[in-house]
């Protein structure tokens, strides 16, 4: 007879279970398909590319966000930790991959930049390896990967790491262009995630309804020749947290 529920973190494993592991994107499990993902680098991926976020590169334009300490989450092959290195951030990037790990160390080399990767379950190292706190978190396609019952997790790794007046950036698949739109509960009746979730910017602002939106836009397509990532699926956010100044006054 098993009774091993007894706290959140007990529940949120019990639903991590109800998805077939080939399903897994998102815990320490996951890593062999995402090394699998990121072992060809020659493959048309759009953001295998070595250029930053459109909309990052945007805020640091607009003085929205300044150099101080960085967490890139999902990292992949570093691009955007390494812009941000470039501008003076203190920056620590996580990924489940080693592969994608092993990339952007070697672009990280190649740049003379001193990015700290880690490689393993942001939710897990959060606290320990991942200390905080960060007065960025940076989020380029890790969000819309998530189950439904791990933005628990999300919001309690933000909450737990990100500074007052701190900000989140955060790229996602949009609504109507990319992902999954079927209900949440729907993911647990026939557990997967459909290649990732797509969100409305309504749902968004809902569950990030604890932090002060800045920005939401839909991201810029990028044409080939330009030095910025932008692909017109993607929402692109930047929200605040606390109470101080906004970084449009």
């Amino acid at each position: 007879m098993d009774r091993n529920i007894r706290d959140v973190d007990d529940v949120l494993k019990l639903l991590d279970g109800l998805f077939a592991p080939e399903a897994d994107r998102w815990t320490a499990d996951a890593a062999g398909w995402w090394n699998g993902f990121y072992g060809d680098r020659t493959k048309a991926v759009p953001f295998f590319v070595a250029k930053p976020d459109e909309s990052l590169v945007s805020y640091v334009d607009r003085g929205w966000i300044a150099p101080g300490r960085a967490l890139d989450l999902g990292c992949g092959p570093g691009r955007n930790a390494l812009y941000l290195d470039s501008l003076g951030f203190e920056v620590d990037a996580v990924d489940l991959s080693d592969e994608a790990v092993a990339w952007a160390e070697q672009r990280a080399q190649e740049a003379g930049a001193h990015v700290r990767f880690h490689r393993g379950d942001a939710f897990a190292l959060a606290g320990s390896v991942l200390t905080g706190p960060y007065d960025l978190i940076c989020d380029s396609g890790c969000f819309h990967h998530l189950p439904p019952h791990r933005r628990v997790s999300y919001l309690a790794l933000v909450e737990r790491l990100l500074a007052p007046g701190g900000q989140l950036a955060l790229t996602c698949f949009a609504s109507g262009a990319m992902g999954s739109e079927l209900p949440d509960a729907d993911f647990y009746r026939e557990p997967g995630l459909h290649g990732g979730l797509a969100y409305t910017p309504e749902s968004l602002r809902w569950i990030f309804s604890d932090l002060t939106e800045v920005e939401l836009r839909r991201m810029r397509d990028e044409p080939p020749e330009s030095p910025y990532f932008g692909e017109d699926f993607l929402w692109t956010a930047l929200f605040r947290r606390g109470d101080a100044p906004s970084p449009l006054t």
